[in-house]
């Protein structure tokens, strides 16, 4: 496929998610959980202009733990965003499964269903991970499955997870990128450095808005790949 990826580098970037959102008011979003995640999402609980009565919520990833727990993405994003709007639809990836293979059973079939989400939101670790796709893990090999399980040693809970397939069928995926703890890893993609999973990620448009600690020498731009 073809993916035409841009690199913008700014100074906030919660604010710039923010508005980015509010400009291609999408019909359907899957979030992501991590610090950048969090502040990005409380930027757009303050955004004005979004009709969150037309849209429909969904995760990219979610560690297998109660919705109250403080390690839950649903419970970050609904404690700083979802319960002060009001989205036409909230579609839990946790969910009341007894196991996280029940649990990725049921929203691979819910995300199949979609055709692919509209507006995916992906963040970036210091190890270049993205959902719970962590470098040489089983999920990055996984092609007949939208949500699949994964976990690893350097990360703690089972975790559900979008697979490759399930983010290219999006018709725009956005990173978020802050900190200096990410340079190295933001070099790594933009050298498109095939061991890290974020580098691997295609879809129609990736955007990439990073601040400049993150960003290092690089600058703004956009390029186009072709697989």
């Amino acid at each position: 496929m073809t993916t035409t990826v841009s690199y913008e580098v700014v100074d906030d970037v919660a604010a710039a998610f923010a508005a980015h959102v509010a400009d291609t008011s999408p019909a359907s979003i899957a979030f992501s959980g991590g610090d950048t995640a969090r502040d990005a999402y409380t930027a757009l609980a303050a955004t004005s202009g979004i009709d969150w009565s037309g849209i429909d919520v969904y995760w990219g990833d979610e560690r297998f733990v109660p919705i109250d727990d403080p390690d839950s993405n649903e419970g970050m994003t609904r404690g700083v965003l979802l319960d002060g709007v009001s989205p036409r639809a909230v579609h839990s990836m946790r969910g009341d499964a007894d196991t996280p293979g029940e649990a990725a059973a049921a929203y691979d079939s819910l995300i199949r269903a979609t055709g692919g989400i509209e507006f995916v939101h992906l963040g970036l670790g210091p190890d270049g991970h993205t959902c719970s796709l962590f470098p040489g893990s089983a999920a990055l090999s996984v092609t007949d499955r939208w949500v699949t399980t994964n976990a690893d040693d350097e990360h703690p809970h089972p975790r559900l997870t979008f697979t490759y397939p399930a983010v290219a069928a999006s018709a725009q995926v956005v990173f978020t990128a802050a900190g200096e703890s990410k340079r190295a890893a933001f070099d790594g993609v933009r050298r498109h450095d095939p061991s890290l999973p974020a580098s691997r990620i295609r879809a129609d448009r990736i955007l990439w808005i990073v601040d400049p600690a993150a960003a290092g020498s690089w600058e703004q731009g956009a390029e186009i790949l072709h697989d």
